[in-house]
């Protein structure tokens, strides 16, 4: 077989035009049309650098040989009964692992606090319209974790952490799109999510694992080795280890933690706002045209910088999403932003956040460990106070938040539970307004409009990443002093993401069954 790879400019006019793209393949690699079988696009990108901008496409070229285009299957087996692992958490690291102990012949018994993905969609709304905040269901908690209701971007730098493939494999047979396996920022979106996240359920239950929801953690089972957990106060369950997969969110399972005596370091983690832009506008200056191209999607950006020795960044981007509120208590208000498949809001949203340490929480020192949480969790009080003691977010123009004045109106805002204007500079300390104004000065000039009246902050985005991590061996993943206990991927401190929590979950049940195959 002779496969070539090369790689295509195509204008947006032609991308869906396989016809055009072979005639380009035959003109490049002088051939007849006669000698190219197939071609398949193994990754998509878009350079918006040019005017105007075009698609870059790195294609494999099958020439008088047909390829099998195929994609790998997964091989799971029937783990009835099979020894047990403990899974605390059902995210992308729960599902991911359970899926991998399945393979590896060990049963995954998945505890998850929170609700079925179907049944969280009424807690949502509640959220939404309401401003009710269920602490067990919500856009953090429940079957499928943070990502299932907030977006699905599965971009990651994470290559050393394992083959990322296999994660966008594994989603596309549960019903993701293929794009995914190609796009150089792939994307669900929030509306297609909650079916795969059920049908990965469905693979795990169907091969004999199992599955508890409503099922709160309480305590740990610890005899010579972390064996197990009791739920709600009163439902054992033990087996060969456990692979605790909570989300940075799961503050009880830190107390709880602390509480045994288990180990646990403070780590930096972010702070700081959401942005909110018209989307036109962000098209406007990443496509160099007041008008978006059919064929092109939603613009997103990546910017970072260096304000006074702490990094200033945006993260978690989402071209044409909203705003949503991620709160996981009555008392407090913390953002997030999400996106459809589609991604045709008019809206474009980022959280823009300011690296914190232990300096910038040492107020809070009367906490010990826990200070950064409680900076955290000062931050996000604040905020439901500023709010009206609701959901509403406290909100201001970029323009007015530079000179510390409070916005007498606001712009539209994607954010459904509403904004009322407050002076932002003063709801966050003036260490991290000061170095945001800073920031936003610096990504202007690299973004002209960046700045301007049509864009808001909205307060806060607190939640970048874990305040503690659990520290674990580097060549086992298993805690530092316990054994049988596997800490994984966000909420110890390991991973931030979709993918690179799904990789922390593969690596933590492969670590699990050599421990057990050894015990």
């Amino acid at each position: 077989m002779v496969i070539k790879e090369i790689e295509l400019e195509i204008p947006p006019d032609f991308i869906f035009e396989n016809g055009f793209q072979k005639n380009m393949i035959a003109r490049r690699l002088k051939l007849n049309l006669e000698e190219i079988t197939a071609h398949k696009i193994i990754k998509r990108s878009i350079d918006a650098r040019r005017k105007p901008p075009v698609y870059i496409l790195r294609t494999l070229v099958y020439i008088n040989e047909k390829p099998n285009l195929y994609l790998p299957v997964s091989k799971y087996k029937n783990v009835s009964g099979a020894k047990k692992v403990i899974i605390v958490g059902s995210g992308p690291a729960g599902m991911f692992a359970a899926l991998r102990l399945l393979e590896l012949g060990l049963k995954p018994v998945v505890i998850e606090k929170g609700k079925d993905v179907r049944s969280r969609r009424r807690d949502i709304k509640e959220l939404m319209q309401n401003h009710k905040v269920n602490p067990v269901s919500n856009y953090c908690f429940g079957e499928g974790g943070a990502g299932t209701f907030s977006d699905g971007k599965l971009y990651t730098r994470s290559n050393k952490r394992g083959n990322i493939s296999s994660i966008l494999n594994i989603l596309c047979e549960h019903g993701a799109v293929e794009d995914i396996l190609i796009d150089s920022h792939p994307h669900i979106g929030s509306n297609k999510l909650p079916k795969i996240v059920q049908r990965i359920r469905e693979t795990i239950l169907n091969y004999g694992g199992e599955y508890h929801f409503d099922s709160k953690v309480t305590d740990l089972v610890i005899k010579n080795k972390l064996s197990g957990v009791i739920v709600n106060n009163n439902t054992e369950f033990v087996g060969e280890a456990v692979i605790l997969a909570t989300g940075h969110s799961a503050r009880d399972i830190y107390y709880l933690l602390r509480s045994k005596n288990i180990d646990l370091e403070a780590k930096p983690f972010a702070v700081g706002v959401r942005i909110e832009h018209p989307q036109s506008l962000i098209d406007s200056i990443q496509y160099h045209s007041n008008e978006r191209h059919r064929n092109l999607p939603a613009s997103s950006y990546s910017l970072a910088c260096q304000v006074d020795d702490k990094g200033v960044y945006s993260f978690c981007m989402c071209p044409g999403g909203i705003i949503v509120p991620a709160s996981t208590s009555p008392d407090e208000l913390v953002l997030n932003g999400m996106s459809v498949s589609r991604r045709d809001s008019k809206f474009a949203n980022s959280g823009l956040v300011v690296t914190v340490c232990e300096s910038d929480w040492k107020e809070f020192n009367q906490h010990g460990i826990f200070a950064g949480l409680e900076f955290q969790k000062s931050l996000e009080h604040s905020a439901y106070e500023a709010g009206m003691r609701s959901q509403t977010a406290p909100a201001q123009r970029v323009s007015d938040f530079i000179i510390s004045r409070t916005s007498s109106s606001l712009p539209p805002s994607s954010y459904i539970p509403g904004t009322i204007s407050y002076p932002i500079h003063e709801l966050l300390p003036k260490s991290i307004s000061h170095r945001l104004i800073k920031s936003l000065e610096i990504f202007n000039k690299k973004m002209k409009g960046f700045i301007t009246e049509e864009a808001q902050l909205l307060a806060p985005e607190t939640r970048t990443s874990s305040p503690l991590r659990i520290p674990r061996d580097k060549e086992t993943l298993m805690h530092i002093k316990l054994n049988g206990f596997f800490p994984t991927a966000e909420g110890a401190g390991y991973a931030g993401g979709i993918v690179s929590s799904a990789l922390d979950g593969q690596k933590s049940a492969e670590a699990a069954a050599k421990f057990v195959d050894k015990n």
